[in-house]
C-alpha cells in the first residue's frame, strides 16, 4: 500500500513524525510511505488552496517534500504532481495537536487535507488527538494517537474501498481523547457537535509601535457537546469516528425551501 501523510501544523510537528510511524504500520514491509506536508504551519486554512498564486515544492529526503502552501495544496501536489505516476492508496492527515471535533472541523486544515483527497476519488482519514490537563505535561502527549491510531485506521479500510452512490466520497474525521493512551475507554462513532457559547473571536493588542492588531483567539474546548456527539464523545475518555462528505446540502430542510419558490 502506498499512502500519503500530511497535516496543517508543518512539516516538523511532531504529530507528523507519529502519523508516520501510524502509516508505517500500515503500509507493511512491501508498503511506501509518502509526505508531503506544508513547509510552514497552516492551522485554520481550512479547505483552502492557492488558487491565485504558484507555490514551490521541496524535496527533502527519500519520498519527503515540503510545500509552500495549504494542507489542500499539498494533497494536490502529490496527486497531480509528486505521485503522479502512481497515486497514493490512502490519504492520512494529521495527527493534529488539537481536537478537530465540533466547530473546529469546519476551520481545520487537516480536514481540509483528507476533504480535497476526498474529491480527488481518494480514501481519507483525518487524525487528531485533542489535549487537555490530563496530557499537557506527559512525555508523549500523542501516545493515545500513536498507541491506537493503527487499529483505528485498520478498522476503517474496508468502508472506504467502495466510493458509494452518493455524489462525494466518505471520509472519516478521528479524535483521540485527551487522556493516556491506558486511559482510552474504546471507540464509538459520533456525530459533528457544537460547543454552545463559545466559539473563535479576536482579541485587540498594541504592538511597542503604537499600532493596533488584532489575534485571533480560541473558545473553551472543555465545553461540551451533545450526547453522541463527537467532543462530548472525546472529554469522556473515547475515540470519535465522524463519517463525512463534502456536502453542505442540508437535506433535511430542502423540502421546505421547495415550498418557499413553489
Amino acid at each position: 500500500m502506498r499512502i500519503l501523510i500530511t497535516n496543517d501544523d508543518g512539516i516538523n510537528a511532531p504529530g507528523l513524525a507519529v502519523l508516520r510511524d501510524i502509516a508505517t504500520e500500515i503500509a507493511g514491509e512491501a508498503g511506501e510511505v509518502w509526505t508531503v506536508a506544508p513547509a510552514f504551519e497552516q492551522s485554520g486554512v481550512g479547505h483552502t488552496i492557492s488558487y491565485s498564486s504558484p507555490f514551490m515544492v521541496s524535496e527533502l529526503g527519500p519520498r519527503t517534500f515540503a510545500a509552500e502552501g495549504s494542507p489542500a495544496d499539498c494533497v494536490l501536489a502529490a496527486v497531480h504532481d509528486v505521485m503522479k505516476s502512481a497515486p497514493p492508496d490512502l490519504v492520512l492527515s494529521g495527527v493534529n495537536r488539537g481536537n478537530n471535533s465540533a466547530e473546529n472541523t469546519l476551520y481545520s486544515g487537516t480536514l481540509g487535507a483528507a476533504m480535497e483527497a476526498a474529491l480527488q476519488e481518494l480514501p481519507a482519514i483525518a487524525l487528531s488527538q485533542f489535549l487537555g490537563p490530563e496530557i499537557w505535561d506527559a512525555p508523549d502527549m500523542f501516545e493515545a494517537a500513536r498507541v491506537h491510531g493503527a487499529a483505528v485506521v485498520r478498522r476503517l479500510l474496508p468502508r472506504l474501498e467502495t466510493r458509494g452512490a452518493a455524489n462525494y466520497r466518505l471520509f472519516y474525521n478521528v479524535n483521540f481523547p485527551p487522556v493516556p493512551a491506558a486511559a482510552v475507554k474504546g471507540t464509538r462513532a459520533a456525530v459533528q457537535g457544537r460547543r454552545e457559547g463559545t466559539g473563535f473571536s479576536v482579541a485587540p493588542q498594541l504592538s511597542p509601535a503604537g499600532r493596533r492588531y488584532l489575534w485571533i483567539k480560541g473558545g473553551d474546548q472543555r465545553v461540551r457537546t451533545a450526547p453522541g456527539s463527537d467532543a462530548e464523545t472525546n472529554l469522556d475518555g473515547y475515540i470519535s469516528v465522524t463519517p463525512m462528505r463534502a456536502d453542505l446540502t442540508d437535506h433535511a430542510e430542502l423540502s421546505a425551501t421547495e415550498e418557499l419558490f413553489g
